[in-house]
């Protein structure tokens, strides 16, 4: 495993060389993800060896490298972080068809990061998916949905129909829901089956918080 100190780029460290695959992107996610969990932010942190100012780093030259006047379309600026795509296959979107590309990540070795590109190049969407042959959670109740457990579309299709709201920033998603309370793991089973309105919020996809929502508001 890198370790901080081996970053290129970071405080510290000469020169500017750009940031070893598949790491810098990771803590991107990681960055985003550290307003709503940062307990776990900082467990990924510690497994993947590095500190917060690393990942401030990252986030940071990722930003410039959007903003730059000089920017390389969105499909290249992944491949120079993520490398080539583990898989690439055509995806039928109502009458369009467009390019799926996804990538491994180290933290979460059952998800891919998934990059959707139009006709042209243009990126649709970029989220975390589960990988192909991968077994998902068993989604039943409200309290199966731990953080980081789930993806948008498994939360859309174990409480069909969810409905899309829209995100409160950037690689934000959140969906409405109704499902059966349930019960945390080891507690005594106090589902009747009524179902209750909830509101997940994910960031790159992935499952960050589930509020339930009051009917008076």
């Amino acid at each position: 495993m890198a370790s901080a100190s081996s970053f290129p780029g970071t405080p510290g460290s000469p020169g500017s060389e750009p940031f070893p695959a598949p790491f810098p992107f990771v803590l991107v996610l990681l960055r985003r993800m550290a307003d709503f969990q940062p307990g776990l932010v900082e467990d990924a942190l510690r497994e993947l060896g590095f500190g917060r100012a690393v990942m401030r780093e990252a986030n940071r030259r990722w930003q410039a490298m959007q903003r730059s006047p000089r920017r390389r379309p969105a499909v290249a600026r992944y491949r120079s972080v993520l490398g080539p795509p583990e898989t690439t296959a055509k995806r039928r979107i109502g009458d369009l068809t467009c390019d799926a590309l996804s990538w491994p990540v180290p933290l979460w070795p059952d998800l891919r990061f998934e990059v959707l590109t139009a006709p042209g190049g243009a990126v649709w969407n970029e989220w975390l998916v589960r990988a192909p042959g991968a077994a998902g959670p068993a989604l039943r109740t409200a309290a199966d949905l731990d953080p980081w457990s789930c993806t948008v579309d498994e939360v859309a299709r174990a409480f069909a129909p969810a409905r899309p709201m829209e995100g409160s920033a950037p690689t934000r998603w959140r969906l409405a829901f109704d499902a059966p309370d349930g019960a945390p793991d080891g507690a005594p089973e106090t589902q009747t089956g009524e179902l209750r309105p909830y509101v997940a919020e994910f960031t790159w996809g992935l499952l960050q918080r589930v509020e339930r929502v009051d009917p008076a508001n």
